[in-house]
Protein backbone atom coordinates (compact mmCIF):
# COMPACT_ATOMS: atom_id res chain seq x y z
CA UNK A 1 0.00 0.00 0.00
CA UNK A 2 2.37 3.09 -1.24
CA UNK A 3 1.81 5.95 -2.59
CA UNK A 4 3.57 8.94 -4.25
CA UNK A 5 1.82 11.82 -3.04
CA UNK A 6 3.40 11.34 0.92
CA UNK A 7 5.97 11.21 2.15
CA UNK A 8 6.89 8.81 5.34
CA UNK A 9 9.21 10.54 6.48
CA UNK A 10 6.12 12.83 8.86
CA UNK A 11 4.45 10.43 11.13
CA UNK A 12 0.60 10.07 10.55
CA UNK A 13 -0.10 12.18 14.00
CA UNK A 14 2.33 15.41 12.57
CA UNK A 15 0.67 15.94 9.25
CA UNK A 16 -2.10 17.94 8.50
CA UNK A 17 -5.17 16.64 6.91
CA UNK A 18 -5.50 16.63 3.32
CA UNK A 19 -7.75 20.06 2.00
CA UNK A 20 -11.06 19.58 1.97
CA UNK A 21 -12.49 19.15 -1.34
CA UNK A 22 -15.70 19.05 -2.90
CA UNK A 23 -16.88 15.41 -2.72
CA UNK A 24 -19.82 13.01 -2.70
CA UNK A 25 -18.15 11.45 0.67
CA UNK A 26 -16.12 13.98 3.29
CA UNK A 27 -13.48 11.75 4.69
CA UNK A 28 -11.03 12.55 7.45
CA UNK A 29 -8.53 9.70 9.35
CA UNK A 30 -10.98 9.13 12.18
CA UNK A 31 -13.36 8.15 9.91
CA UNK A 32 -11.17 6.20 8.09
CA UNK A 33 -9.77 4.26 11.31
CA UNK A 34 -13.29 3.95 13.23
CA UNK A 35 -14.37 2.28 9.51
CA UNK A 36 -11.53 0.52 9.84
CA UNK A 37 -12.72 -0.64 13.06
CA UNK A 38 -15.12 -2.07 12.59
CA UNK A 39 -13.99 -4.08 9.27
CA UNK A 40 -11.28 -5.76 11.44
CA UNK A 41 -14.11 -6.27 14.28
CA UNK A 42 -15.69 -8.35 11.85
CA UNK A 43 -13.06 -9.91 9.40
CA UNK A 44 -9.66 -9.95 11.94
CA UNK A 45 -6.81 -8.18 11.00
CA UNK A 46 -6.05 -10.69 7.80
CA UNK A 47 -9.61 -9.16 6.24
CA UNK A 48 -8.56 -5.70 6.62
CA UNK A 49 -8.15 -4.36 3.46
CA UNK A 50 -7.96 -0.97 1.64
CA UNK A 51 -10.73 -2.72 -0.93
CA UNK A 52 -12.89 -2.88 1.84
CA UNK A 53 -12.60 0.19 3.68
CA UNK A 54 -13.14 2.46 0.71
CA UNK A 55 -16.53 0.34 -0.14
CA UNK A 56 -17.94 0.86 3.73
CA UNK A 57 -17.26 4.42 3.04
CA UNK A 58 -18.33 4.64 -0.23
CA UNK A 59 -15.26 5.82 -2.06
CA UNK A 60 -12.57 4.38 -4.33
CA UNK A 61 -9.79 2.60 -2.93
CA UNK A 62 -7.20 5.20 -4.12
CA UNK A 63 -8.78 8.12 -2.35
CA UNK A 64 -7.60 6.75 1.07
CA UNK A 65 -4.26 6.92 -0.23
CA UNK A 66 -4.10 10.94 0.54
CA UNK A 67 -4.78 9.93 4.43
CA UNK A 68 -2.88 7.30 4.81
CA UNK A 69 0.69 5.97 3.21
CA UNK A 70 0.71 2.49 3.83
CA UNK A 71 -1.05 0.03 6.07
CA UNK A 72 0.58 0.20 9.40
CA UNK A 73 -0.11 3.77 9.17
CA UNK A 74 -4.21 2.32 9.14
CA UNK A 75 -2.91 0.30 12.13
CA UNK A 76 -1.10 2.67 13.53
CA UNK A 77 -4.67 5.16 13.57
CA UNK A 78 -6.63 2.28 14.85
CA UNK A 79 -4.94 1.15 17.35
CA UNK A 80 -4.76 4.51 18.91
CA UNK A 81 -8.56 4.98 18.50
CA UNK A 82 -8.71 2.47 20.82
CA UNK A 83 -6.45 3.28 23.04
CA UNK A 84 -8.31 6.79 23.43
CA UNK A 85 -11.11 4.80 25.68
CA UNK A 86 -7.77 3.48 27.54
CA UNK A 87 -7.00 6.63 28.42
CA UNK A 88 -10.70 7.75 30.08
CA UNK A 89 -9.17 5.58 33.06
CA UNK A 90 -7.54 9.37 33.97
CA UNK A 91 -5.62 9.21 37.18
CA UNK A 92 -7.65 7.72 40.28
CA UNK A 93 -7.15 8.26 44.27
CA UNK A 94 -3.47 6.84 43.79
CA UNK A 95 -0.86 4.98 41.90
CA UNK A 96 -2.27 1.74 41.98
CA UNK A 97 -5.69 2.74 41.22
CA UNK A 98 -4.69 4.15 38.08
CA UNK A 99 -2.71 1.24 36.95
CA UNK A 100 -5.86 -1.13 38.14
CA UNK A 101 -8.15 1.11 36.17
CA UNK A 102 -5.92 1.04 32.79
CA UNK A 103 -5.01 -2.93 33.35
CA UNK A 104 -8.88 -3.36 33.39
CA UNK A 105 -9.99 -0.58 30.60
CA UNK A 106 -6.80 -2.47 28.18
CA UNK A 107 -8.34 -5.96 28.95
CA UNK A 108 -12.02 -4.60 28.24
CA UNK A 109 -10.76 -3.23 24.83
CA UNK A 110 -8.92 -6.50 23.90
CA UNK A 111 -12.18 -8.37 24.25
CA UNK A 112 -14.16 -5.62 22.22
CA UNK A 113 -11.40 -5.18 19.58
CA UNK A 114 -9.79 -9.08 19.41
CA UNK A 115 -7.33 -8.05 16.87
CA UNK A 116 -6.22 -5.47 19.45
CA UNK A 117 -4.54 -8.03 21.32
CA UNK A 118 -2.05 -8.96 17.95
CA UNK A 119 -0.70 -5.65 18.07
CA UNK A 120 0.15 -5.40 21.38
CA UNK A 121 3.91 -5.87 22.17
CA UNK A 122 4.81 -5.55 18.40
CA UNK A 123 5.68 -2.10 16.89
CA UNK A 124 5.72 0.97 19.12
CA UNK A 125 2.61 2.61 20.06
CA UNK A 126 3.56 6.03 19.47
CA UNK A 127 0.09 7.92 19.02
CA UNK A 128 -0.44 11.03 20.94
CA UNK A 129 -3.42 8.84 23.26
CA UNK A 130 -1.25 5.57 23.58
CA UNK A 131 1.81 8.14 24.56
CA UNK A 132 -0.81 9.47 27.42
CA UNK A 133 -1.81 5.84 28.44
CA UNK A 134 1.92 5.13 28.46
CA UNK A 135 2.36 8.83 30.53
CA UNK A 136 -0.37 8.04 33.04
CA UNK A 137 0.80 4.29 33.48
CA UNK A 138 4.56 5.49 33.79
CA UNK A 139 3.83 8.33 36.24
CA UNK A 140 1.45 6.13 38.42
CA UNK A 141 3.91 3.23 38.78
CA UNK A 142 6.71 5.94 39.53
CA UNK A 143 5.04 6.22 42.95
CA UNK A 144 4.99 2.83 44.05
CA UNK A 145 6.75 2.59 47.58
CA UNK A 146 9.13 -0.12 45.80
CA UNK A 147 10.33 2.00 42.33
CA UNK A 148 13.33 4.51 43.66
CA UNK A 149 14.80 4.81 40.47
CA UNK A 150 14.62 5.21 36.65
CA UNK A 151 16.19 1.29 36.56
CA UNK A 152 13.16 0.26 38.98
CA UNK A 153 10.89 2.38 37.15
CA UNK A 154 11.87 0.84 33.92
CA UNK A 155 11.54 -3.18 35.42
CA UNK A 156 8.00 -2.06 36.56
CA UNK A 157 6.77 -0.62 33.55
CA UNK A 158 8.13 -3.68 31.40
CA UNK A 159 7.00 -6.69 34.11
CA UNK A 160 3.66 -5.14 34.25
CA UNK A 161 3.09 -4.75 30.28
CA UNK A 162 4.42 -7.95 29.52
CA UNK A 163 1.79 -9.16 31.85
CA UNK A 164 -1.26 -7.53 30.44
CA UNK A 165 0.13 -8.51 26.89
CA UNK A 166 0.23 -12.47 27.89
CA UNK A 167 -2.44 -12.18 29.93
CA UNK A 168 -4.70 -10.80 27.11
CA UNK A 169 -3.16 -12.66 24.15
CA UNK A 170 -4.11 -15.79 26.07
CA UNK A 171 -7.51 -14.76 26.68
CA UNK A 172 -8.60 -13.85 23.35
CA UNK A 173 -6.78 -17.10 21.91
CA UNK A 174 -9.12 -19.28 23.96
CA UNK A 175 -11.60 -17.03 22.96
CA UNK A 176 -11.34 -17.43 19.39
CA UNK A 177 -10.43 -21.36 19.83
CA UNK A 178 -14.02 -21.87 21.75
CA UNK A 179 -15.57 -20.25 18.87
CA UNK A 180 -13.79 -22.36 15.81
CA UNK A 181 -14.17 -25.08 17.64
CA UNK A 182 -17.71 -24.86 18.96
CA UNK A 183 -16.29 -25.97 22.26
CA UNK A 184 -16.65 -23.80 25.27
CA UNK A 185 -14.29 -24.20 28.65
CA UNK A 186 -17.07 -26.74 30.39
CA UNK A 187 -17.37 -28.78 27.46
CA UNK A 188 -13.87 -29.20 27.10
CA UNK A 189 -13.26 -30.05 30.85
CA UNK A 190 -15.64 -32.52 30.57
CA UNK A 191 -14.40 -34.17 27.33
CA UNK A 192 -10.55 -34.29 28.78
CA UNK A 193 -11.85 -34.71 32.90
CA UNK A 194 -11.52 -38.22 33.09
CA UNK A 195 -8.26 -38.53 31.18
CA UNK A 196 -6.57 -35.94 33.79
CA UNK A 197 -7.83 -37.77 36.87
CA UNK A 198 -6.24 -40.56 35.70
CA UNK A 199 -3.38 -38.80 35.37
CA UNK A 200 -3.35 -36.89 38.33
CA UNK A 201 -4.19 -39.98 40.37
CA UNK A 202 -0.37 -41.54 39.45
CA UNK A 203 0.77 -39.40 41.37
CA UNK A 204 3.69 -38.29 39.29
CA UNK A 205 2.19 -34.75 39.08
CA UNK A 206 1.67 -33.83 42.79
CA UNK A 207 2.05 -30.03 42.21
CA UNK A 208 0.02 -30.19 39.30
CA UNK A 209 -3.21 -31.92 40.77
CA UNK A 210 -2.68 -29.45 43.63
CA UNK A 211 -3.56 -26.62 41.48
CA UNK A 212 -6.27 -28.57 40.04
CA UNK A 213 -7.72 -29.66 42.61
CA UNK A 214 -7.19 -26.97 45.27
CA UNK A 215 -6.49 -24.15 43.54
CA UNK A 216 -9.39 -21.62 43.34
CA UNK A 217 -11.68 -21.69 40.13
CA UNK A 218 -12.10 -18.19 38.82
CA UNK A 219 -13.60 -16.18 35.98
CA UNK A 220 -10.90 -15.00 33.04
CA UNK A 221 -11.73 -11.53 35.20
CA UNK A 222 -11.29 -12.27 38.47
CA UNK A 223 -8.60 -14.43 37.25
CA UNK A 224 -6.80 -11.24 35.38
CA UNK A 225 -7.49 -8.96 38.38
CA UNK A 226 -5.75 -11.78 40.97
CA UNK A 227 -2.95 -11.77 39.09
CA UNK A 228 -2.52 -8.54 38.01
CA UNK A 229 -2.38 -7.07 42.22
CA UNK A 230 -0.24 -9.73 42.77
CA UNK A 231 2.26 -7.95 40.09
CA UNK A 232 2.01 -4.87 41.81
CA UNK A 233 2.63 -6.39 45.24
CA UNK A 234 5.73 -7.28 43.83
CA UNK A 235 6.02 -3.67 42.14
CA UNK A 236 5.56 -2.51 45.77
CA UNK A 237 7.79 -4.24 48.12
CA UNK A 238 11.76 -3.23 47.68
CA UNK A 239 14.08 -6.07 46.98
CA UNK A 240 16.08 -6.90 49.72
CA UNK A 241 19.60 -6.55 47.85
Amino acid sequence: MNTPYLSEAEPVWERPEPRTRAAPVPLNRERIAATAIRVADEYGLDGLSVRKIAKELGVGPMRLYAYVVNRSELLDLMVDAVYARIAEAGRQSDWRATVLAIAHLTRVAALEHEWFSDLLGGRPHLGPNALAVGESTAAALSQAPGVRDVADLQRAVGTLNAFIIGALRREVTERRTARSTGTDERAWQASLGPYLTRQLETGKYPTIARLVIDGAHLNAEENFHRNLTTILDGITSRPST
